[in-house]
């Protein structure tokens, strides 16, 4: 959901061979290439190594921060992002010549090659990109869940600090975001003038936001967090000036703006469809999570069909196990059973953390490697929990901070220990820090495979790490069993729904709530996250669905000789890929299995 994003299991041979299998050109790839004179090979691999390269330097020096959140190692950390329409426009220029520069290159060449994968991710990051620009994201970017005010506030929490050129860069750094608020007030009066406006509602959100941080003391900001960690005295008294005298104002200017001129011209309508060209920008906003072309409508029947079928393995465990064999009898028992519920905030915290743990421990059971980076279990600050979904943000490529998972504790009473493990496991192990830990350890991957990723592979992981997670005994109740069955897929029928379908907030809302899953005030936050993110929330079962598919099309091809762990070696062994590259990748293990099972 994050810059660089947006964000299951192994059982078998080391993690040397399944790179032999992948990178080493195995038969299958290897007869693809032979035609081809090795120099040429040569010429092209290297020919995507430098477009890669450029797209990494560009990158980076137009979007500093967000290089700096997807984990990369970077120079310096005194730049903001500059978030004009000129900058815009150059950013585009850049990808424009790329697609033409790209179009002839054949991936087929380099099958069998570190070099295909990273062809791979470059032409994914450029059309995704390219195709979204119907939506003009850039002219209606007030949002709640990941808007500048939550996205600074994680930039603020790694801000580097404790020696005289990190202190700096950081007063450098943050002497620009009133420009960059100055800016984003410009862009959305632009896009007021020309139709494009958030949702009301959200607009509303966002506000609220603001109004707490300004009446907070400026030492629990979020922003605060430098001065909080450094010891000198001199940053300290320069930090307190720049919040007072130069960033508040500016905070004050937005919210006001937003409060007294832009609400009034938000639109009323939560569907993309509303905005010019809505139908076309959900398209491609699907396209750019997923990484397939499919139609919305086919989408919502997809999910549709698997809601039905989760349903019913729900209440089998129901009747079997918790006397309930009825929905609304098994989502009552779920919710009203003391011991499935928290008593405070802190109760909540310590069991996220405790199911990290235990996860943590038993994932090399399931998998060959798992992550070096640690990860630390933290709260949201108070100006963004109430809207705030429990998200993962990676740890940073020299080691100098641990991954994240900022856990909304908010709503603690509203939590159920079910649910609670559920999460915990998507978010952690063996959800994202496995998959994007992995990933940012790849030795031999390009860099770019640091910043470009995709939610059909990342939040499919994590989809498919829950039912894993029952598979390897994480599961603490019967309760965890049938909650987890309760919500995938319904996000492939409500988020298409609200979009495409006509469907009004209150039955997005009650739809959400008959899962169980959710109270009605997060099935609701859930509409308005929707809202903004047209999209998104089908990622994660149409990911989920291919993992599962591609683990039953190995186990069926492979018997007795099939080993969990190889399999999450070969699905994790190149990143965050697209689910075309990911279906190539199983399907070149499958074929160089059969060819040495054959010549054996």
């Amino acid at each position: 959901m994050n810059p660089g994003s947006r964000r299951r299991s192994r059982k078998c041979c080391p993690l040397a061979l399944v790179q032999v299998l992948l990178l080493s050109a195995p038969l299958a790839m290897a007869q693809q290439t032979e035609s081809r004179p090795q120099a040429e090979v040569d010429r092209l691999a290297a020919r995507v190594t430098g477009l890669a390269d450029a797209y990494v330097a560009e990158f980076v020096t137009h979007f500093p921060d967000a290089a700096e959140l997807s984990g990369l190692s970077v120079a310096r950390h005194d730049a903001l992002t500059d978030n004009s329409m000129e900058a815009l426009r150059k950013w585009q220029g850049l990808e424009d010549r790329w697609a033409e520069e790209i179009k002839p290159l054949d991936p087929a060449v380099l099958r069998g090659r570190q070099e295909w994968i990273t062809l791979g991710f470059l032409g994914e990051a450029i059309e995704s990109s390219r195709r979204v620009r119907v939506c003009r994201y850039e002219l209606w970017p007030v949002n709640q869940l990941s808007g500048w005010q939550a996205y600074m506030a994680q930039l603020a929490s790694s801000q580097p600090v404790g020696t005289d050129t990190a202190r700096a860069e950081a007063l450098a750094r943050w002497e620009q975001l009133p420009r960059y608020l100055d800016t984003e007030i410009r862009n959305l009066r632009e896009g007021a003038r020309s139709g494009y406006t958030a949702p009301k509602r959200n607009v509303q959100l966002v506000i609220e936001q603001l109004d707490e941080l300004l009446v907070s003391p400026m030492e629990q900001w979020p922003f605060y967090s430098p001065a909080e960690r450094d010891k000198s005295a001199a940053f300290q008294s320069a930090w307190n000036k720049l919040l007072t005298e130069r960033i508040t104002p500016a905070i004050e200017r937005y919210r006001a703006y937003l409060r007294d001129e832009y609400l009034l011209k938000a639109r009323e309508a939560i569907a993309i469809t509303a905005n010019p060209e809505g139908e076309a920008c959900y398209h491609a906003a699907f396209r750019a999570y997923t990484t397939i072309d499919r139609p919305g409508a086919e989408t919502f029947e997809i999910g549709r069909r698997r809601v039905e079928q989760n349903l019913a393995a729900a209440l089998e465990i129901g009747r079997k196990t918790l006397g309930a064999g009825d929905l609304k009898s098994l989502v009552a028992r779920i919710k009203e059973d003391p011991a499935n519920r928290f008593e405070n905030r802190e109760q909540l915290l310590g069991f996220a953390r405790e199911s990290v743990d235990r996860a943590r421990k038993q994932a090399p059971q399931w998998f060959n490697r798992v992550p070096r980076a640690g990860i630390t279990v933290e709260p949201y600050p108070a100006f963004l929990e109430r809207e705030a979904s429990d998200s993962y943000w990676p740890a940073a490529e020299d080691g100098s901070r641990p991954a994240m998972y900022r856990i909304n504790l908010y709503r603690y009473s509203d939590t159920t220990r079910s649910n609670a493990e559920i999460t915990a496991f998507h978010e952690v192990y063996p959800g994202h820090h496995l998959q994007i830990g992995l990933a940012l350890e790849r030795p031999a991957a390009h860099t770019i495979t640091r910043l470009v990723g995709n939610s059909g592979f990342a939040e499919g992981w994590a989809r498919y790490a829950e039912a894993l997670s029952e598979e390897m005994g994480l599961y603490s109740s019967d309760y965890a069993r049938a909650n987890r069955r309760l919500w995938p897929a319904r996000g492939m029928v409500v988020d298409p729904g609200i979009h495409l379908l006509g469907w009004t907030r209150e039955q997005a809302v009650a739809f959400i709530v008959e899962s169980g899953r959710f109270p009605p005030e997060t099935a609701a936050a859930t509409v308005d996250r929707i809202a903004v993110w047209p999209g998104q929330l089908t990622a994660y079962d149409t990911g989920a669905l291919e993992f599962f598919a591609l683990r039953e099309q190995a186990s069926q091809a492979l018997g007795e000789r099939f080993d969990v762990r190889e399999f999450h070696d070969v699905v994790l062994g190149s990143g965050t890929v697209t689910l075309p590259m990911l279906r190539e990748q199983v399907r070149i293990w499958l074929e160089s299995k059969r060819r040495s099972s054959a010549t054996n």
